[in-house]
């Protein structure tokens, strides 16, 4: 059975289920599995015959070593069936030429990629506790740049026994990216916004943890802490999933040969979800280099060019603001599989938290060079970047209605009790309007939250209202797939 050790070598070896429910060790470092497991060498052909589930249950199955079969399998259903995901292949991949492909991670409820991991998140903390025989309330805390906050809201609202609260930094996320957030219902949900960047809010975070009084007072009280960051292995751990299934993707296409090795290229801010190739490519999925991809806030790839990681330099806000961040938590968990000595991985965060900054030795360098290739976009470079492949998206009138549409619901959802309207969800948005029209109150805000998605898109208020009055809209909020609108409203 395979269990978890702090990346600082403090306290004992754990279960997979303990991990998860603690989030992050007691002595401030990260769980880690104490070996790699090591697939069969049939193990990818088996994956081309399943679907996405079949997928997930497997290489789950690899490292939460105490969990059932039967256990996995659920977390796996309510996570990913039914209609949470709206493309049936949950992760599909899109092959844009003979050597380049996309791998979709915007299909789940909140059009984050972060949905893939924090959809099963809360059944496998809810198994954990049932698992365990764990009696205290659950508090989750989580640090967002943007994504995170709204896909751990989602996933964790109305969960019994467990609370969540989301930190983001007020005016660091998109707008599309607050509202989600501060618009999220659920009953042990709530959203605070914090001075400064997502640096300072996950540090605030890590404070709290490592705060052994404070958690010994809330223990008292019945309460327990934990995270959905990705400092928690159970939000890690079914990100190695879709590196296996984008593989076995491109084996079922033929566009591979098995064996053949691939590069991943990985927008990476956090580290969590680069390093999540770096476990699948441990476990022997054939991976050549995984390209670390930066924006203006480029440490990563200066780490890995020089060997020196310096937090020391200005932070910039961008229109990627999920990879806006100066302190790559995850990274602690590479330097100890790559290094095998926590006292050493100890010391470099305690430089980095004292000093803000530490330096590898040219070997350990070598070797990290030799698995990943690392570099930075500017912002007219994103936008470049882009255009070749969105531009469309401004000038086709018949997708721009649908967001408009959209982003109406969305908006609407903050003011409107929908589970009291007469209409069912699955009615058009005429049917909506003629009942908000009974209260003229009401009509006020909505007029109002017209009026910005009309500054948003440069339009005309009267042809937005005449386009919300006809567009049929058939899963309502529940589906909205905002992702790509993201980068016309910020």
């Amino acid at each position: 059975m395979i269990q978890y050790i702090s990346t600082r070598g403090g306290g004992n070896p754990i279960s997979s289920a303990e991990a998860i429910i603690k989030g992050i060790a007691e002595d401030g470092g990260l769980f880690v599995p104490t070996e790699i497991p090591k697939i069969p060498r049939n193990f990818i052909n088996q994956l081309c015959e399943g679907d996405y589930e079949f997928r997930a249950e497997n290489v789950l199955g690899q490292f939460l070593t105490d969990y059932t079969d039967t256990e996995i399998t659920t977390c796996v259903a309510r996570a990913y069936g039914g209609s949470r995901f709206d493309n049936p292949r949950r992760a599909p991949l899109r092959v844009i030429g003979d050597s380049f492909s996309v791998l979709e991670l915007w299909h789940g409820p909140t059009s984050a990629f972060k949905d893939m991991a924090l959809q099963i998140l809360p059944h496998l903390l809810n198994k954990a506790m049932k698992k365990l025989d764990e009696k205290n309330q659950i508090m989750i805390l989580v640090a967002t740049s943007g994504d995170t906050g709204k896909a751990a809201l989602e996933g964790f609202a109305n969960v019994r026994g467990i609370k969540i609260l989301v930190f983001y930094p007020d005016g660091g996320v998109s707008k599309i990216q607050r509202l989600q957030m501060v618009t999220q219902v659920g009953k042990n949900v709530e959203v605070i916004g914090v001075n400064g960047n997502f640096d300072d809010a996950q540090n605030g975070v890590k404070k709290i943890f490592n705060d052994r009084d404070f958690n010994s007072k809330l223990e008292n009280l019945g309460v327990k802490l934990s995270s959905a960051n990705s400092i928690n292995w159970g939000r890690l751990v079914p990100q190695i999933v879709y590196y296996f299934s984008a593989y076995a993707d491109l084996l079922a296409r033929q566009k591979i040969q098995n064996g053949e090795e691939i590069n991943f290229c990985v927008p990476t801010g956090n580290f969590g979800n680069i390093l999540a190739a770096y476990y699948a490519k441990r476990m022997g999925l054939p991976i050549h280099k995984l390209i670390c991809a930066s924006n203006r806030n480029d440490v990563l790839t200066d780490f890995f060019k020089t060997g020196k990681y310096d937090r020391n330099r200005e932070f910039f806000k961008t229109i990627s603001p999920s990879m806006d961040i100066l302190i790559s938590s995850n990274l602690e968990r590479l330097l100890y599989h790559e290094t095998g000595d926590s006292a050493r991985v100890k010391k470099f965060m305690e430089d980095l938290s004292t000093t803000g900054s530490y330096e590898i030795d040219s070997e350990l360098h070598e070797k990290l060079k030799s698995i990943f290739w690392a570099d930075f976009a500017a912002e007219d470079e994103t936008l470049d970047t882009i255009q070749p492949s969105h531009g469309t998206l401004r000038r086709n009138i018949k997708i721009r209605l649908e967001i408009i549409a959209r982003l109406s619901l969305y908006q609407l959802q903050a003011h409107i009790n929908f589970r009291r309207a007469s209409c069912k969800l699955s009615e058009n948005v005429s049917m909506i309007w003629m009942n908000l029209k009974c209260s003229s109150v009401c009509m006020k805000s909505v007029k109002s939250r017209f009026q910005n998605i009309s500054s948003i898109f440069n339009l005309p208020l009267k042809f937005i209202l005449r386009s919300a009055r006809k567009m049929k809209w058939n899963s309502a909020l529940k589906d909205l797939r905002i992702l790509d609108t993201r980068r016309v409203c910020d």
